[in-house]
């Protein structure tokens, strides 16, 4: 089943996709969906008509998520080529609803950042309260998976040992467009991603390069604190970032930005400079 959140003329609604259709639903987001007594029986309560996939303009996933965690350092070939081991333990930062956007929307390249650069990632979205949780409860929490584009303005992140402050500027995380539950792509443990810019691929490599997988960062964000239907956790990104590169490389208005999970499809999004 593939779920999305797109908006309407009365603010938002949950869609099911059906082919090349969106069926329209009665709740007005996935997150609404999740939180509901049976995601299949929400999923299919109809409002009443369908939307164009084509035509559809797409929301954040999860409009506005309780807990969005991010795992940093969790592709074997990140970890490489920024000089670091193979860490013992998730490391774990967070962001902010202001900074997600929908699929296809702009990414606001901040005026006071001089490094926006992209990281592709896997994106877990969990389905039901889970707290100190094992792996089997773990994997049963997650109702699906999504794709997250981390952008990441690696000046300001660099500024101190903390990175929330270069993760979570608004308007620059693509989270979507669908919630693909896990019976269609295989629990999501051996998929493609890949981030182009300009139609030139930076990142590709395979989600069974994570080091520590969907359901493993449940279980351990689970003991640090319960997590609730519609909560997101992005797993982290691979090799191929731009400041890592030499000389380093960086996001620039007017560029597009095509970010890929195999069986989860794309985000499409353009810079733009923020507004002054």
């Amino acid at each position: 089943m593939q779920l999305a959140t797109i908006r309407a003329a009365d603010g938002t609604r949950a869609v099911r996709r059906e082919g090349d259709d969106l069926v329209l639903l009665k709740a007005p987001s996935v997150k609404e969906l999740l939180e509901a007594d049976s995601l299949e029986a929400a999923a299919h309560d109809e409002a009443g008509g369908s939307v164009a996939l084509a035509a559809a303009d797409f929301a954040p996933l999860i409009p506005r998520p309780e807990k969005i965690l991010c795992v940093g350092l969790n592709y074997r070939s990140h970890i490489l080529e920024t000089g670091n081991q193979l860490p013992d333990y998730p490391t774990f930062f967070a962001k902010f609803s202001r900074a997600l956007i929908g699929a296809q929307d702009d990414i606001v390249l901040p005026h006071v950042a001089t490094g926006p650069d992209w990281e592709v990632e896997l994106g877990v979205v969990v389905g039901r309260a889970v707290r100190h949780a094992g792996l089997e409860e773990a994997r049963a929490a997650i109702a699906g998976y999504t794709i997250v584009n981390d952008i990441t303005m690696r000046d300001w992140q660099r500024r101190t040992l903390q990175w929330l402050q270069g993760k979570t500027f608004e308007q620059t995380t693509p989270v979507g467009p669908f919630l693909v539950t896990g019976d269609e792509v295989g629990d999501a443990l051996d998929l493609e991603v890949r981030c182009e810019v300009e139609g030139e691929v930076m990142q590709q490599d395979r989600t069974s390069e994570l080091v520590f997988g969907p359901a493993e960062c449940v279980a351990y964000a689970s003991d640090i604190i319960t997590l609730e239907p519609g909560d997101l956790i992005s797993t982290g990104t691979t090799g191929g970032v731009g400041w890592a590169r030499t000389p380093p490389v960086f996001l620039k208005a007017g560029q597009q930005v095509r970010t890929v999970v195999e069986g989860l499809g794309e985000c499409v999004n353009t810079c733009v400079d923020e507004e002054r």
